[in-house]
């Protein structure tokens, strides 16, 4: 007991000194320190919230005329993100019709002011999809093949540069409906191009694909409707050949020949699988002809041991 009272005066008296010791190391510290060491200040008083008195429950009845009786303002129709897309559609749609419109009045193919009108409109050739790099030199020397040509004009945009299509009017309608058999689907600059008559002066009432004419199609729709192969028409599958056109073909040739065996896709696989059943087929009647002469060879060395033997007794008797 001695000790323990002992022990506790030793830690009264060292807290003591403590609490004396800070207290005179305290003028020491800065303000913005012995802030922190400041007490808080004493929480106010608040008085109790007061209960208010409840109304008692009851029914809505009796504030269905008053709703009936009540105006109020109606919200704004506010415009949706489809109905903004739908307008700005209609819009545009009904611009472009406008300004359709107003091209297809002005559009006049046989205009007197023309210069680069073909004379006789039934002696020309449309010859479109081309090349842009094609001049109009180069698509007159790959169409006098079927004749004297009379004139040839490449159409071109403000600045000089090719649209992708031209004119070539020939001197004999002969000339023309040959190119016009012959010439669709051939290569021109490693492109396959599409021939056709000139149908804006000798059909009525014709309008350019621009003007929502036309007959081509390959901006139909999905890659399921629109037109998928060069030309007029679809390609024969039973026409071969096309080696004289790919020969005077100057600029990159191909000819219906070759598209058609692409077409075909896999005849050269079946070709192949043709000529190893042939292989296989040989193989194991040349197999087959091998065990016959084995078993022909073993027939006749049983036959010769045989005489052999017969001679071999006989010579002994």
């Amino acid at each position: 007991t001695t000790n323990f009272s002992g022990l506790a005066r030793g830690v009264r008296k060292e807290c003591a000194d403590l609490e004396t010791t800070k207290a005179s190391m305290a003028h020491y510290l800065p303000p913005a320190i012995m802030a922190l060491f400041a007490p808080r200040p004493p929480v106010p008083f608040k008085e109790p919230p007061q209960k208010r008195k409840m109304y008692p429950y009851s029914g809505v009845a009796g504030f269905v005329q008053n709703l009936k009786e009540y105006n109020y303002a109606k919200n704004p129709y506010q415009e949706t993100p489809q109905d903004i897309k739908k307008k700005r559609k209609a819009k545009h749609e009904a611009s472009h019709e406008k300004r359709l419109k107003i091209q297809t009045e002005k559009f006049n193919p046989s205009h007197p002011d023309n210069p680069d009108m073909t004379k006789d409109a039934f002696k020309t050739l449309y010859v479109a999809r081309l090349s842009y790099e094609v001049t109009a030199e180069d698509l007159k020397q790959e169409f006098e093949y079927y004749g004297p040509i009379a004139k040839c004009h490449l159409v071109k945009d403000k600045n000089g540069k090719s649209r992708g299509y031209g004119f070539v009017e020939f001197e004999s309608s002969r000339d023309l409906k040959e190119a016009y058999k012959d010439a669709d689907g051939r290569k021109i600059n490693k492109r396959r191009i599409l021939v056709d008559v000139e149908r804006g002066r000798t059909v009525k009432n014709w309008k350019p694909r621009r003007l929502g004419g036309g007959l081509g199609g390959t901006r139909k729709g999905g890659k399921d409707v629109n037109q998928r192969y060069s030309g007029r028409e679809p390609p024969a599958h039973d026409r071969r050949g096309g080696g004289d056109r790919d020969r005077r073909d100057s600029y990159g040739g191909g000819g219906r020949g070759d598209r058609d065996r692409r077409d075909r896709g896999g005849g050269g696989r079946d070709r192949r699988d043709d000529r190893d059943r042939d292989r296989d087929r040989r193989r194991r009647s040349d197999r087959d002809r091998g065990g016959d002469r084995d078993r022909d060879r073993d027939r006749r060395r049983r036959r010769d041991e045989g005489d052999r033997d017969r001679d071999r007794r006989r010579r002994r008797d």
